[in-house]
């Protein structure tokens, strides 16, 4: 998800990345992945030159073999478990959100996906103070209900609830190279240690990815291979916790189950999938239950399910399930 731009290795000159772009080879993977014969005739670029330039990215970005040992020290120094707000839904993810991880929201429009994701942010700034990206690509974000979340949950319902509300920062990226723009400048603020001048971000939220991604299918698609593993490498590299939301789902035609509409390729993103459905039946359109079910996780089994009330964030004990399928 790196994009090329000056400085970022020696050769690689402002004039050569202004004709990259030209001719569509915008980051780090798309320059090493790329035929540099082929970029060089299309850029009227030096062969040479582009290949002493690949050379020194991938000594750079490539990665080192380390023991399990020091993965599993790592791992425990560097992972946090942020709470969702919802203690059903704690329990659905093996106590929350952990750090350096994607998880994965998915449901059909009208299952409650923007108003869980309204929740989770409300509960990590307020509760634990700190700070949340949430980057909305489809204009589903409503400040005035984050802010009666805020509310109910605060004790001092003004003051706290415009300290929390001013640690939530919103980014509306309609398209998948403003998404890269916004999740780059992330990752640079991250590796300066200078997230922003107030505190640290923890939680990234992504309302939806299917909406920027959706456009590329059928088409060229190294904007979306981009963006898939670029949003895996945050969540590890950074330590922050990405709540990333896939807006749609499709009936598969021969089990006549739910499934995520990104598909087989998107599936290895994610480490964690929550299928959010409604309980109530079609007509009833004002009822706010929601029935959440663990369709994969690294920690839990398959096919676990809890009850939500997203309205009144009353939740439900979590109830057995028969394993959902075909996910």
């Amino acid at each position: 998800m790196v994009v090329l731009r000056a400085g970022l290795c020696p050769g690689l000159t402002e004039e050569m990345i202004q004709v990259l772009r030209a001719n569509s080879v915008r980051t780090v993977v798309d320059f090493v992945s790329s035929d540099l014969e082929d970029v060089s005739q299309k850029c009227s670029l030096s062969y040479k030159a582009l290949v002493a330039v690949r050379r020194v990215l991938l000594a750079q970005f490539s990665a080192f073999p380390a023991n399990g040992a020091d993965l599993y020290e790592e791992l425990k120094s560097s992972t946090a478990i942020l709470p969702t707000g919802s203690p059903s839904l704690d329990q659905l993810l093996d106590s929350g959100l952990y750090t350096g991880e994607m998880t994965e929201l998915m449901g059909a429009p009208g299952s409650g996906k923007t108003q869980v994701c309204l929740s989770i942010a409300a509960s990590v700034s307020l509760g634990l103070k700190q700070h949340v990206l949430f980057l909305d690509s489809t204009g589903g974000f409503t400040a005035s209900r984050l802010y009666q979340m805020l509310q109910a949950q605060a004790e001092d319902e003004e003051e706290q609830a415009s300290s929390a509300l001013q640690r939530i920062q919103v980014a509306r990226v309609f398209d998948v190279y403003e998404m890269l723009s916004a999740l780059q400048e992330v990752r640079d603020r991250l590796s300066q240690q200078a997230v922003s001048c107030t505190g640290p971000l923890k939680t990234v939220v992504i309302d939806s990815v299917s909406a920027v991604i959706h456009p590329l299918l059928g088409g060229r698609q190294s904007e979306g291979e981009t963006l898939r593993w670029g949003l895996r490498l945050m969540a590890k590299c950074c330590g922050v916790s990405v709540w990333q939301v896939t807006n749609q789902v499709t009936r598969d035609s021969s089990t006549g189950l739910l499934k995520p509409a990104l598909g087989r390729s998107w599936s290895f993103v994610p480490s964690t999938r929550v299928l959010l459905e409604s309980k109530g039946a079609a007509w009833e359109e004002a009822t706010t239950r929601r029935s959440a079910s663990l369709a994969k996780s690294p920690r839990q089994p398959t096919g676990m399910q809890v009850e939500l009330d997203i309205g009144n964030s009353d939740v439900q004990e979590p109830s057995p399930a028969t394993p959902t399928e075909g996910l």
